[in-house]
């Protein structure tokens, strides 16, 4: 009587997965480890999580990544790329006006904190499941973090700010409190709301003569 429920359960449960060669089998996983991660957290997801989800078996992962920790540390390469492509995409909105791409940058990145769903920024999030800030999944985190700044400063240069690693510190602080008002507030808060309005008040005080000429207003 008791081996009526296993027998049913174990073929829907035990499906064989494909193995698939290199670059499709890495496609599928990074896909995977992509939702995933950014979804349930890196520590919470298994690997048997990430091959299911990816319809692959053990051995296609295993023949791409040596580790989960190599899986991460893809996921978080691929995940700054995507963030650098963004930022880029806001910028290229006003060639040549860097008050306006600063301002327009903000402007995206609100609207995508209000989208639901979000889960803040990945980068924020593996900072919290790892505390050792010499393991490699926190050498990219501090990595992007400074490429943000660095980012951020040379736009404000070409803004005229009169002191653009200032305003770019500045600028990266109220980016941080979006990503964590998205978790703690929810998205689309009042928090993010007045995000815009706080960046474009630290962008005029120190871009002034430019923030004049430009004449800018809400992108």
């Amino acid at each position: 009587m008791t081996d009526d429920k296993p027998a049913a359960a174990a073929p829907a449960a035990r499906r064989p997965r494909a193995h698939m060669a290199g670059v499709h089998a890495q496609e599928h996983l990074l896909r995977a480890a992509d939702d995933l991660f950014y979804r349930q957290g890196v520590r919470a997801v298994g690997i048997e999580a990430v091959v299911e989800r990816a319809g692959v078996n053990k051995m296609s992962l295993y023949r791409q990544f040596s580790s989960k920790d190599d899986l991460v540390i893809a996921y978080l390469k691929r995940s700054d790329a995507r963030f650098f492509e963004r930022l880029e995409s806001s910028v290229a909105k006003h060639p040549g006006e860097p008050v306006k791409q600063l301002l327009q940058y903000f402007d995206d990145l609100t609207q995508r904190a209000s989208a639901s769903g979000y889960r803040g920024c990945p980068f924020v999030n593996v900072a919290t499941e790892f505390p050792d800030a010499s393991h490699p999944a926190r050498v990219l985190v501090a990595d992007n973090k400074a490429k943000l700044v660095a980012r951020l400063a040379g736009i404000a240069g070409e803004a005229g700010a009169s002191d653009p690693a200032a305003l770019a510190d500045a600028l990266a602080l109220l980016i941080e409190g979006i990503y964590a008002s998205s978790q703690t507030y929810g998205p689309g808060c009042g928090p993010i709301r007045a995000a815009f309005g706080i960046a474009k008040q630290l962008i005029e005080a120190a871009c002034r003569s430019a923030y004049t000429d430009a004449g800018t207003a809400h992108p």
